[in-house]
C-alpha cells in the first residue's frame, strides 16, 4: 500500500448529519459548542387518534344504526359523539383502507381492487404509491407514534413472504409497530400472524381468539409508548377481522342469537327500517326496496334451510357483539388512563355486508370464490359446528341484504348496499357538547377521514415524503361537522366517483348515477340509473328517463373523473386476477423449500391451480411408525397435505371440503428416502391421476 501524504491543507465535506448542526466544531472540545436538534413537536393539545375499522359490516348492523344486535359500547360512543347517516366507502376492503389512510381516491393511489394483484396499470398496482403517504407517514414528523393492529391487506400477496419486498408492509409505510395479519382474511382461532416484519406462531393459550389478542396488543402498544413518553400523542389503526368470514366466535355468543333471528330476514329488514326512521337515520317515508335478486321470501324456505340460515346469522351477530365487547375493553383502558377525553375515535366499516356467502350460506366460503355452489345436504350436518375453527362459514344473501337495510345490493356493488356504511365519531375534547349524539346528513366518503384527522390535529399534508413528491389530498375534511355552528351546513363535498369490479357510480351535488355490470357482458350494454339521493336515499325511484339530460351529464362526469383518477381501463373479468403478475412466482416451474422456513403466503407459494405438478421430499425415515407432514398447502377449507401416516406415505387432496385420501399399501422402509407425489391432469381443467412413490 502507498502511504498517504499530508499536504498541510485539510478539507471537509459536510454529510447530512452536519447540515442541521448549529453548534461549532473546533479541534478540541474546549473550543467547540454542542447542539441538539429539537425533536418533532406536536401542536399544542393535539389529540390521540384511534380508527377502528370493521370488515364486511352492513349499514344497519350496529345497534345505533337500527340493529337488534347488542353493541352497547359502540352505541355509547355514538350517544356521546356523532353518527353519520350519509357516509360512503368504496365497496371493497383494500381500496377503502387505501382511501382511509391516504386521503386520496383508491385508483389514484394504485388500489383499484384487492391488494393481492398487480394488473399492470397505474390504478391497479395492488399497493399504495409512495407519492401518497399514509397517516403514519404524515404524522411522524409531528411527534406522533403510529401503531397498526389487525388486518393490513395493502401489499400484493406475492410480497407478503419473508423475501419481501417489504416496502409496502406497515413498518415501511409509517407505522412504528404492527401486530396482525397481512392478508384479506384469516381464521379467528388459528390466524396467520405477523408482528412487525416477521411471522409468528399463534399464542398457545386455551380459548384464544384473534379479536381479543388484537385489543390486548393495542393496549400493550399504547401502554409501552405512554410509559416511555407520557403525553406523547399516538395514532392507533385497529382493523379487526370481524365481521369478515369466517364468522368465528365463542359458542355462547352464537346460541344467544338463534332465537333472535328465527323471525327471518324479511321481518328483520322491516323492524330495522322502523328503528332507523326513529333514530333519524333515514326519512320516515323511506320504503324498503324489493328483495335483491336471488333472495327468496323467508316464509317460502323449508325448515332445514331456515334453521341453517339462522345459525349462520347467529354466528355473524355473535361475532359482532364479541367485537363490541372488546372495543369496550379498549375504551375502558383509555378512560382509566385519562386518555379518552382527548382521543379522536372513529368507528366505521370498510364496505357493505357481503354477498360471498352464496344464496344458502356456506360452511366453506372458498366455494364462492371457486364458483362452486353449496347444497344443504352437504352443509346441514355441520350446523352445530358453525363458528368452530375448521369451518369457513358465511351467511346467505338474505342476511347480507338485511345487514344493508335499507339499501340495495351488497359489498362489491356501487349501489347503496355496497358503499353506504356506518361512521361513529367520538372526541369529548373536540366535539362541542351541544352536538353530541347528533345524526348528521352530509354526504361524505372514506377518503375524507385523513384530511379530517389532519385538520383536527392542526397540521397539513406534506408535499414531500422520503424525497418523493406527494399527490394532492383529494378528500374533503368533515371537521366542520364537529362544530354546532356549522354542523347543519350542506356538505362541503361536491363530487365522488365509484368503481369496483366494473360496477360504476358517481355522486354530484345530491344526485347519483349508478351502473351494475354483469361479468362477461359489454360495458356498453350496462344500464345507467339515476337517483336524487337527497330525497331518495335508498335508490328506489329511477329518474333516468325523466332526467335524461342530467344523467348524460353525470355519465360524462364519471368518464372525466375516471380518466383523472386512473380508473381506466375498465375490466369486469374476474379471470384477470388469476393471471395477475406475481413478482416471485412468474415463470417459475421449480421451488426448493427448506425445513424450518417461515410460513409461505398463498400468493408467494407454488401456484398449483389448474396445472400438473410433482412434489419430491428427501427424508430420513426413522425406525418404528413415524408420522408427520412433509408438505402442506392451503387450510381447512381447501388444499393438500403430503405426509407420513403410521409409517405409510399418504396424500390428502382437500377439494373445498371433500377429501381424497390415499396411502401406500406398505410402510416406507427406514433410512434416507426420496418420496414423491405426482399429479397429472387427464383433461384440461378436469380430473387427474395422483401417484405416490
Amino acid at each position: 500500500p502507498v502511504p498517504l501524504k499530508r499536504t498541510g491543507k485539510q478539507t471537509m465535506t459536510l454529510s447530512s448529519l452536519a447540515t442541521e448542526f448549529e453548534g461549532t466544531v473546533g479541534r478540541y472540545d474546549t473550543d467547540s459548542t454542542p447542539h441538539w436538534p429539537a425533536p418533532p413537536t406536536p401542536p399544542v393539545g393535539a389529540p390521540n387518534v384511534i380508527v377502528i375499522l370493521f370488515d364486511d359490516v352492513g349499514y344497519s348492523d350496529f345497534g345505533c344504526y337500527g340493529s337488534e344486535v347488542s353493541t352497547p359500547n359502540i352505541d355509547r360512543l355514538a350517544s356521546n359523539g356523532l353518527r353519520y347517516a350519509n357516509f360512503h366507502t368504496t365497496a371493497l376492503c383494500s381500496p377503502t383502507r387505501a382511501c382511509l389512510l391516504t386521503g386520496r381516491n383508491h385508483h389514484s393511489v394504485g388500489m383499484g381492487g384487492l391488494a393481492n394483484w398487480d394488473l399492470g396499470y397505474p390504478g391497479h398496482r395492488g399497493k399504495i404509491a409512495h407519492s401518497a403517504a399514509t397517516l403514519g407517514e404524515m404524522l411522524h414528523p409531528h411527534g406522533y407514534n403510529s401503531f397498526a393492529v389487525g388486518k393490513w391487506h395493502l401489499a400484493p400477496g406475492s410480497e407478503m413472504s419473508m423475501a419481501g419486498p417489504f416496502d409496502h408492509w406497515p413498518l415501511q409505510r409509517g407505522f412504528d409497530r404492527f401486530y396482525g395479519f397481512l392478508e384479506g382474511e384469516t381464521n379467528q382461532w388459528k390466524p396467520e400472524l405477523t408482528e412487525d416484519n416477521h411471522s409468528i406462531d399463534v399464542p398457545d393459550r386455551e380459548g384464544y381468539h384473534l379479536t381479543e389478542d388484537l385489543v390486548d396488543q393495542s393496549i400493550r402498544f399504547v401502554t409501552d409508548q405512554q410509559s416511555a413518553a407520557h403525553g406523547k400523542p399516538f395514532f392507533l389503526y385497529l382493523a379487526v377481522g370481524a365481521c369478515h368470514a369466517p364468522h368465528h366466535v365463542h359458542r355462547e355468543f352464537i346460541d344467544k342469537y338463534v332465537p333472535v333471528f328465527e323471525k327471518g330476514w324479511d321481518v328483520t329488514r322491516e323492524e330495522r327500517l322502523v328503528r332507523q326512521t326513529e333514530l333519524g337515520l333515514v326519512p320516515s317515508t323511506t320504503p324498503l326496496p324489493p328483495r335483491n335478486t336471488g333472495v327468496k321470501p323467508w316464509d317460502e324456505l323449508d325448515a332445514d334451510t331456515r334453521a341453517f340460515a339462522v345459525r349462520l346469522q347467529a354466528a355473524y351477530a355473535g361475532m359482532l357483539e364479541h367485537t363490541d365487547r372488546e372495543i369496550g375493553r379498549l375504551v375502558e383502558f383509555l378512560n382509566h388512563r385519562n386518555l379518552l377525553d382527548n382521543t379522536l375515535l372513529m368507528v366505521l366499516a370498510d364496505n357493505g355486508a357481503s354477498q360471498e356467502g352464496s344464496p344458502l350460506g356456506t360452511i366453506n366460503a372458498s366455494k364462492y370464490f371457486n364458483q362452486v355452489r353449496d347444497d344443504l345436504v352437504t352443509s346441514l350436518p355441520f350446523i352445530d359446528q358453525i363458528g368452530e375453527e375448521h369451518l369457513n362459514n358465511n351467511y346467505p344473501w338474505g342476511w347480507a341484504m338485511a345487514g344493508n337495510t335499507p339499501f340495495k345490493r351488497y359489498k362489491q356493488n356501487t349501489h347503496g348496499g355496497g358503499v353506504r356504511d356506518p361512521l361513529v365519531v367520538h372526541w369529548p375534547a373536540g366535539i362541542d357538547r351541544v352536538a353530541n349524539g347528533s345524526v348528521l346528513p352530509q354526504f361524505h366518503h372514506v377518503s375524507d377521514l385523513a384530511p379530517t384527522i389532519l385538520e383536527a390535529i392542526g397540521v397539513t399534508a406534506p408535499t414531500v415524503v422520503h424525497g418523493v413528491d406527494q399527490q394532492p389530498i383529494e378528500g374533503t375534511s368533515l371537521r366542520y361537522t364537529f362544530d354546532p355552528a356549522t354542523a347543519n351546513e350542506a356538505t362541503r363535498k361536491r363530487t365522488q366517483y365509484f368503481e369496483m369490479l366494473g360496477h360504476r357510480g358517481i355522486w354530484h351535488e345530491g344526485w347519483k348515477a349508478v351502473a351494475f355490470h354483469r361479468p362477461g357482458t359489454s360495458f356498453e350494454d350496462d344500464a345507467w340509473e339515476l337517483y336524487h339521493l337527497d330525497v331518495d336515499p335508498n335508490e328506489i325511484n329511477d329518474l333516468a328517463t325523466e332526467e335524461s339530460d342530467r344523467l348524460s351529464e353525470l355519465i360524462a362526469l364519471w368518464w372525466s373523473e375516471a380518466a383523472t383518477h386512473h380508473v381506466l381501463p375498465l375490466d369486469g373479468r374476474m379471470s384477470r386476477f388469476v393471471g395477475a403478475h406475481n413478482v416471485h412466482t412468474a415463470g417459475r416451474t421449480r421451488f426448493e423449500l427448506w425445513p424450518g422456513s417461515a410460513h409461505l403466503p398463498t400468493d408467494a407459494a407454488p401456484d398449483l391451480i389448474g396445472r400438473s405438478f410433482s412434489v419430491t421430499a428427501y427424508a430420513s425415515i426413522p425406525e418404528g411408525r413415524p408420522e408427520g407432514v412433509l408438505l402442506a398447502a392451503g387450510d381447512a377449507s381447501s388444499g393438500l397435505s403430503f405426509y407420513m401416516d403410521q409409517g405409510h406415505l399418504a396424500h390428502d387432496y382437500n377439494y373445498l371440503g371433500t377429501h381424497y385420501v390415499f396411502r401406500s399399501a406398505l410402510p416406507v422402509p427406514a433410512g434416507d428416502r426420496t418420496l414423491t407425489y405426482h399429479f397429472e391432469y387427464t383433461t384440461r381443467g378436469g380430473p387427474g391421476v395422483g401417484i405416490l412413490s
